[in-house]
């Protein structure tokens, strides 16, 4: 997950860092190409005058946002990008402390934050480009927030100590799977949050019922498949070869495989029952400095062009029917058991999964 390490710094001053992460395309400069939507060139005009776009959260190494600033850049060469990597809960916080007199333009969080945000007034309504295309859980209903890719939980598997490669939560309970399974706690991770509802829609449960998914972990103690539950990421850990079968985002896996060379010694799985995928939004921020410049970072990360940036990092696309690149189309097949998950009943949920996973479990 995103780290705090690093204060506000210039994308341009970046870009020879950049330089070698993939865009599925050559981003062409706006004002000698075809729009990406209808409007495209006016707004850049009314962007260009204020120079520059300040992003919240959207540290370089998350989701591919390296290639977004490159790429944007390159489209719009005199609008400036200025970010930092704070973190979802301490960006809502930046926002509040200066609510009278905001920073940034745009805000990037998991979508629980983003609606935490809308909840305390610190971010405008904005409906960028394939908004309408959104499904109703991914985004506000003004546009205070929207989703603009998920991460889809998988089981991650280390083929050279599991001899089959399991396909479905119902496999994770057989006896060859004993002291196998890593998981993060879903009292204290958002990772494991959403895992407890995936696991909850494989085995009949909905978001006001999560009792099905509380008695699968249940039943995942007491057949023995568990090795450890853990509070924070284990990634350096599994490419190490410490972990046979990790639950956890499907990127993870796909990034130890392909960036981090693992190769065939990972397999990346989605459960075939049902999985869930954690929305992960973005607002334009509520006076916001540089508003046409916020608004034109957004409808460029929501075009099909940035939507497909995105597929490159191995997150996917927000918008339905988004066309992935050919680098990343077989990597990212499609899943129709995946549900988007709803944030705001998630939330509402939080009190009464902790209880029951400590009934289910036993766990301290």
């Amino acid at each position: 997950m995103k780290t705090t390490r690093r204060t506000l710094l210039l994308a341009g001053a970046a870009t020879g860092a950049l330089g070698a992460l993939p865009v599925r395309v050559a981003a062409q400069n706006v004002t000698n190409s075809p729009e990406l939507y209808a409007g495209e060139k006016a707004l850049y005009e009314l962007a260009r005058k204020e120079g520059m776009v300040v992003s919240f959260d959207t540290g370089p190494t998350w989701a591919n946002w390296a290639a977004q600033f490159r790429a944007f850049k390159t489209r719009y060469p005199e609008v400036e990008i200025v970010y930092n990597d704070l973190g979802s809960a301490a960006t809502v916080v930046a926002l509040d402390k200066a609510r009278n007199r905001p920073q940034a333009d745009t805000a990037y969080y998991f979508a629980a934050s983003a609606v935490d945000a809308a909840d305390k007034g610190l971010v405008a309504p904005f409906k960028p480009v394939n908004f309408d295309k959104l499904p109703d859980v991914f985004k506000h209903a003004d546009g205070r927030w929207f989703t603009i890719h998920s991460l889809t939980i998988a089981f991650v598997v280390n083929t050279k100590l599991v001899k089959n490669v399991p396909q479905s939560w119902a496999d994770l309970l057989k006896p060859e799977y004993k002291n196998t399974v890593v998981y993060l706690d879903p009292r204290s991770t958002g990772v494991g949050q959403v895992m407890t509802f995936a696991a909850n829609y494989a085995t009949g449960g909905d978001m006001k019922n999560v009792k099905p998914g509380l008695d699968y972990l249940g039943q995942l103690h007491k057949a023995g498949s568990v090795l450890r539950v853990l509070g924070t990421t284990p990634y350096a850990q599994f490419v190490k070869g410490e972990i046979p079968i990790w639950i956890s985002y499907e990127n993870d896996g796909l990034k130890a495989k392909y960036t981090d060379g693992l190769g065939d010694a990972v397999a990346v799985v989605i459960p075939k029952e049902a999985s869930a995928a954690a929305p992960y939004g973005i607002s334009l921020v509520e006076k916001g400095p540089n508003p046409n410049a916020g608004k034109l970072w957004l409808n460029f990360i929501m075009s099909d062009f940035g939507q497909g940036i995105f597929a490159e990092g191995f997150v996917r696309p927000s918008v339905p029917g988004t066309k992935l690149p050919a680098s990343v189309a077989d990597k990212l097949p499609a899943s129709p058991q995946v549900r988007p998950l709803d944030v705001r009943a998630a939330a509402a949920k939080k009190a009464e999964i902790d209880q029951g996973y400590v009934a289910a479990t036993g766990a301290r």
